[in-house]
């Protein structure tokens, strides 16, 4: 097989896999103990409360897990599931079913640590990008974070 044709089979097999996510992490240091830090954020409609977009919450089931729909300050609804909790972890796991975001299989975890006398709220999820460029879909997740890890610092000072 020839060079050209390597390459041209190379290409067919990277046009054929699927997308690979879109991975965001982000992190703030808080001066609570990470039990009161817990406490602020371990709640699943407790986003509600600390994240600046957010104007309401509302928990209901779907399935056997835990759902929350975020109505947002600017219009528009999010559905989320709650995929995994541990208390014990102070973490828990969700995945977004509906909304305008520019993402689709988004699973996302939100976690506290000990840091010192306070703690670390850590924010991370994976996605695909959806009707954006994987830079925009990444560029809106990480404004997200930000905002709710910004609304949680001044929450817990």
């Amino acid at each position: 097989m020839s060079y050209r044709h390597l390459l041209a089979a190379g290409l067919l097999v990277c046009a054929a896999t699927p997308a690979f996510a879109v991975e965001i992490t982000r992190s703030v240091e808080v001066s609570t103990n990470p039990a009161k830090t817990w406490e602020a954020i371990g709640a699943f409609c407790g986003i509600g409360v600390w994240h600046p977009a957010i104007a309401k919450c509302e928990l209901g089931m779907r399935k056997a897990h835990a759902a929350r729909t975020l109505s947002l300050k600017g219009g528009g609804t999010i559905l989320e599931e709650e995929l995994e909790r541990s208390d014990r972890g102070m973490s828990y796991t969700y995945a977004i079913l509906e909304s305008p975001l520019p993402v689709e299989d988004y699973k996302s975890t939100i976690s506290v640590k000990e840091h010192g006398t306070g703690s670390t709220i850590t924010w991370a999820g994976n996605f695909k990008a959806k009707g954006a460029s994987d830079a925009k879909a990444a560029e809106v997740i990480t404004g997200i974070y930000d905002a709710g890890l910004g609304g949680l610092k001044a929450k817990l000072k």
